[in-house]
């Protein structure tokens, strides 16, 4: 009984974390497209795909679980195309949320060696619950309104940003959800669960050439929403002959992490992060686990720029 109490009281914990945050990322510089659509890259019939899953809070009963694919590439020298899937599942499936986006972003010349890209973001959000489980387990039906029937809607949603970047670094700034809208509505005075608030995400990256082998690739994320508190993410990636990289990463008040990605081929990469928690929720998990794979599909055959682009 005491196992079920603490599922329900989890369960409850993540919904309200899941009204005040997107899924959170380890390696948000790999799936940049996801929170801002102006994300570009400047090379050319250089299509680039990628797949990303994240188990968070691994061992404990109802952990986020968020499976992402996301594809990018420039039609021309202005214009660049963008689409991602993201599914967030919280619960075992008593709450799933399927995101479908597609991307356009539009890229001005600052100067000889900075570009500026502007874009918008447009798609739609499926939401479902599924609460059947929970009554079957408790042996009684709840209380409370919210949980006491399973929803399952479709609504729009569209997203703007902008991202500055040179061959070196790149800033970027993004709201890639602009409505707010209740998953759950509020009824009969019960307090909506769900709430879909203004996501604010800044950006940025930099790239240190220490020597011809050896690269330092420092990037920060931040996240603001209303209701929750302000969210940083730092890391600092080292890139060893443009193939092995290793790194860590700290969000302020929550996890310290450690990443890794290898180039396999020339068009494929594939990364792993573990992330342990630092926060009092330590306690009752193991860490969490991000993977990845990234494809680089070079359309004309042309080969790889001669100066890659290493974000």
């Amino acid at each position: 009984m005491k196992k079920i109490i603490l599922s329900i009281s989890f369960l409850l914990l993540v919904i309200k974390v899941a009204a005040q945050q997107d899924p959170e990322y380890t390696h948000y510089m790999y799936n940049m497209n996801v929170v801002n659509p102006a994300y570009a890259t400047g090379t050319q019939a250089m299509l680039d795909l990628g797949v990303l899953y994240r188990s968070q809070w691994a061992g404990a009963i109802g952990a986020p679980k968020t499976f992402n694919f996301f594809g990018h590439i420039p039609l021309n020298k202005k214009v660049e195309m963008g689409a991602s899937i993201i599914s967030d599942d919280i619960g075992d499936g008593a709450l799933k949320e399927d995101n479908f986006y597609a991307d356009f972003a539009y890229v001005l010349d600052v100067s000889t060696k900075a570009k500026l890209s502007l874009g918008l973001k447009a798609g739609f959000t499926s939401f479902k619950t599924n609460f059947n489980g929970f009554v079957l387990e408790t042996g009684d039906s709840s209380t409370d309104e919210a949980f006491s029937e399973n929803r399952s809607t479709v609504f729009p949603n569209i997203g703007v940003g902008a991202y500055y970047f040179t061959d070196n670094y790149y800033l970027g700034l993004s709201a890639p959800n602009l409505f707010s809208s209740k998953h759950i509505e509020e009824r009969s005075g019960i307090n909506a669960f769900g709430s879909e608030k203004i996501h604010l995400f800044f950006t940025g990256g930099y790239v240190f050439n220490l020597s011809d082998t050896f690269k330092l690739k420092p990037a920060f994320m931040t996240r603001m929403v209303q209701g929750s508190a302000v969210s940083l993410d730092l890391s600092a990636n080292v890139l060893f002959n443009e193939k092995f990289e290793l790194g860590a990463a700290y969000r302020f008040d929550d996890a310290v992490s450690a990443l890794m990605s290898v180039k396999v081929s020339p068009s494929i990469s594939v990364g792993y992060a573990y992330d342990y928690t630092t926060s009092n929720f330590g306690q009752f998990n193991s860490g969490t686990h991000e993977v990845f794979v990234l494809f680089n599909i070079d359309l004309l055959g042309k080969g790889f720029d001669k100066s890659p682009r290493f974000f």
